[in-house]
């Protein structure tokens, strides 16, 4: 985990062998992230679900949400050994036993007193009260399908990329991007494809996020495509990466062969929250005589992958 400065240089790190998935930079040096921790065969044999004999070894892997301080002195933990109810939370059929319950996106709430995260191979968003550790909210299997990238918006309702593996009582697989009112649980707005549901799917990764007009920024991660939908479902943005190459790791391109466009997740920024980008690009504008193709006013975003 790393942060660097607008020139490339790396002014912070911080190592975690078992780090996998998210993290979150506080910008005080702070940082929250998922790890995982290896149970003891008996408490392995507790996790309910999944398919019989695909530990690692007779192991399964748990997570756990760390949060450590600018000298990497963890602060703060919680641990799916300790805190989450295995009959509440069983593994879904079709998926490995190796990994429980793959907590694929984390954040801090605004009121900085609970954790939001995203729980793909038990299909679960769970909140998680940081004073006691004990989960607050939960939507479950009844609604989303290994979701990802669970998000709180301004309002309070919760954002969510739900992509739709092994959709519980559907034959047909489909993604939705879905925002949740945090009190009733009901689904307030939905996004999927007009014509065809099939034609927004990635059974994989995938990240949402809901932008200061309104609209909100798609990631089809499996097929490389970001796009902005308007409150009304309609399409006013597309873009499909262009750069194909081979999974550089041996274990990733045994399970995913050939070339691929996937992107993880990506997000959509203003020059104004990236004043080095701007002042940068004003200097490149300024010094090409009759230039107009960088900057007009504040409409100008740059799309990043996360």
């Amino acid at each position: 985990m790393s942060e660097l400065d607008p020139n490339g240089k790396v002014v912070r790190q911080f190592t975690d062998p078992f780090g996998h998935h998210d993290q979150y930079h506080y910008g005080d040096g702070r940082f929250l992230y998922t790890s995982l921790e290896a149970l003891a065969p008996e408490e392995s044999a507790k996790v309910i679900g999944g398919v019989p004999g695909s530990e690692i070894d007779g192991i399964t892997y748990a997570d756990t949400i760390n949060e450590i301080d600018e000298n990497g002195k963890l602060i703060w933990q919680w641990k799916v050994s300790e805190r989450l109810p295995r009959e509440e939370f069983p593994l879904q059929s079709h998926y490995t036993r190796e990994h429980y319950p793959l907590i694929n996106s984390v954040v801090p709430m605004r009121d900085g007193k609970h954790v939001l995260a995203s729980m793909r191979s038990v299909s679960a968003v769970v909140i998680i009260e940081r004073q006691t550790g004990d989960i607050v909210w939960k939507l479950g299997s009844d609604v989303l399908a290994q979701q990802h990238n669970a998000t709180e918006l301004d309002n309070g309702n919760i954002l969510i990329f739900d992509n739709g593996a092994f959709r519980s009582g559907e034959s047909i697989m489909y993604t939705r991007a879905i925002e949740v009112n945090r009190a009733t649980k009901k689904i307030v707005w939905e996004y999927r494809d007009r014509s065809q549901m099939v034609y927004f799917f990635t059974p994989f990764m995938g990240s949402a996020q809901r932008l200061s007009n309104g609209n909100t920024l798609l990631c089809e991660s499996a097929f490389g495509r970001l796009f902005e939908v308007t409150k009304d479902g309609y399409i006013c943005w597309e873009y499909i990466n262009p750069h194909f190459a081979a999974y550089p790791d041996e274990a990733t391109a045994k399970i995913f062969p050939g070339e691929s466009n996937a992107l993880f997740r990506a997000y959509r920024y203003s020059l104004e929250e990236i004043p080095w980008l701007k002042q940068k690009l004003e200097s490149i504008e300024g010094a090409l005589p009759g230039s107009n193709a960088l900057l007009r006013g504040s409409k100008y975003d740059a799309v990043g992958e996360g």
